[in-house]
């Protein structure tokens, strides 16, 4: 048995009607959608710790040259004991001195020795610091090689839902797998939505918006994702050519000047939480419990989202799928 707990054998498999077909692609495309998501935080979290990386690799350079300085700055001090072959400079000054430069010499000894001292203190401090942030830049590299281990976890994860997708797909026809890729998941069956209630019954009606118009902002957002319908889904992607469901509304919210987190479960907590009977154009609308997909309410009981492998950016009611939740971003 797979990851997905739904591989059964070839003769076990051609015995799944269509509609049981239906039902497990569903799931899979949820567990998918889930998947992608916590694939989507670890690539973030490890840009982020890139950049980190790159700030700490900087202040260690800065570290190692402020020290080879101080390095060089003691350098004469082993080339003079070298050179006159560790004889005490101390007594090679005062030997050397008449008695009137003697005072003055001595003075100037004690500041050179008091300041040998400081630089000796200094390169020590110096050393310390360097070391620190050579062992920050370590544990930083460490900290990115474990997120990218994570990474090729949740792909493998992604892949293996997608392709057990797939494979399940291949047992039924060209007209009924079509009908299970176009609709979205938590929908009706397509071939028994006559006699299935009406996803919208769970649900009471929209109420009209508060306050008119939406903002120029969440204006800007829906004009960009009416722009994107047509174009296919991809698991992890941002855009321009392909989306998955918060690369999708994190780039409509971007043209209006507002930064979206990258996943599900951090863009229904940005921006204001919403109630659903007060959903306005430009929303966040959340389903599923594990909030693992959102969309972009766009007026008139309508969403517009990047469904699932195989689907497109489209338009959709807002009640097919199980609401879990909707924020305003601005």
């Amino acid at each position: 048995m797979s990851a997905t707990g739904f591989t059964e054998t070839g003769q076990a498999a051609a015995r799944l009607t269509p509609e049981q077909v239906r039902q497990r692609v569903d799931k899979l495309y949820q567990q998918a959608e889930a998947a992608t998501q916590k694939y989507d935080g670890a690539q973030a979290k490890a840009d982020r710790m890139r950049g980190r990386l790159g700030v700490l690799q900087d202040q260690l350079a800065r570290r190692t040259q402020q020290t080879n300085a101080s390095r060089d700055q003691l350098g004469w001090l082993a080339a003079e004991r070298y050179r006159t072959g560790g004889e005490d400079p101390t007594l090679q000054l005062l030997l050397t001195a008449g008695p009137g430069q003697y005072l003055e010499r001595a003075e100037m000894l004690a500041r050179a020795n008091a300041a040998e001292a400081a630089s000796v203190r200094k390169l020590s401090a110096q050393e310390a610091v360097q070391r620190e942030a050579r062992d920050r830049a370590a544990q930083q590299l460490s900290a990115i090689n474990a997120t990218e281990k994570q990474l090729d976890a949740d792909k493998k994860a992604v892949d293996g839902r997608l392709g057990e997708a797939e494979r399940l797909l291949g047992l039924v026809g060209a007209r009924q797998r079509a009908a299970i890729v176009a609709a979205d998941p938590g929908a009706p069956a397509p071939d028994a939505a006559s006699a299935a209630s009406p996803a919208s019954a769970a649900y009471p009606p929209l109420a009209p918006p508060a306050s008119g118009a939406p903002s120029a902002r969440a204006a800007a957002a829906v004009a960009f994702a009416y722009a994107q319908l047509g174009k296919p889904y991809a698991w992890g992607a941002t855009g321009p050519s392909a989306y998955d469901c918060s690369g999708l509304t994190q780039a409509a919210w971007a043209t209006a000047g507002v930064t979206l987190p990258r996943t599900t479960y951090s863009q229904i907590n940005a921006g204001s939480r919403v109630d659903r009977s007060q959903l306005r154009p430009g929303d966040l609308v959340f389903y599923y419990a594990g909030v693992s997909h959102v969309a972009i309410y766009v007026g008139h009981g309508q969403i517009i989202h990047a469904p699932h492998p195989g689907a497109e950016v489209r338009l959709a009611p807002v009640n097919e799928m199980p609401f879990v939740g909707a924020s305003r971003p601005a």
